[in-house]
């Protein structure tokens, strides 16, 4: 599936699949994701390539994670339920995201990289080339973390 346009293929599919299902819900949020996938391929005036097309999953999720964090603060269950079934949705169409276990594990690994790279421990001052090469290294195995999540945890080993 690394070919350009290949994920709103593989969308398209599935709204077939839900509409005959008579799964509104679900048929509702592939639209949402067809439609972001192709107003970004609009933009960019191509086909998006794999990496761009998660990318513009990814947003989605983080947007609709905000939108829970509103409507919970704004006493709307029914509403956060919904952007929750969303994302579950949205998942589907990104490699798997990485455990907590696991993502302590590659951040440890990674700054110990470059602690031998650097010449010595980083420190909080060295938080920008951290995040770089965790994200280079979660490229790089082709799974997915969030971003809160390793900004948290690399702010904790370079603090530790």
């Amino acid at each position: 599936m690394s070919e350009p346009g290949a994920l709103e293929a593989l969308i398209s599919q599935h709204i077939v699949t839900a509409m005959k299902a008579h799964d509104a819900e679900r048929t509702g949020t592939l639209r949402l994701i067809k439609t972001a996938l192709k107003n970004k391929s609009i933009d960019k005036r191509a086909p998006l390539t794999q990496a761009e097309g998660e990318q513009t999953l990814a947003s989605m999720i983080k947007q609709r994670r905000d939108s829970i964090e509103q409507f919970t603060k704004g006493n709307r269950p029914d509403l956060a339920a919904k952007e929750e079934a969303e994302i579950v949705v949205i998942e589907e169409f990104l490699p798997k995201a990485l455990d907590e276990a696991g993502l302590v594990t590659l951040v440890s690994d990674t700054l110990a990289g470059l602690e031998a790279a650097l010449g010595h421990k980083p420190t909080v001052k060295d938080m920008g080339a951290a995040m770089k090469a965790v994200q280079a290294m979660l490229q790089a195995t082709g799974v997915r973390a969030d971003g809160k999540a390793v900004s948290e945890l690399v702010k904790k080993h370079l603090a530790g």
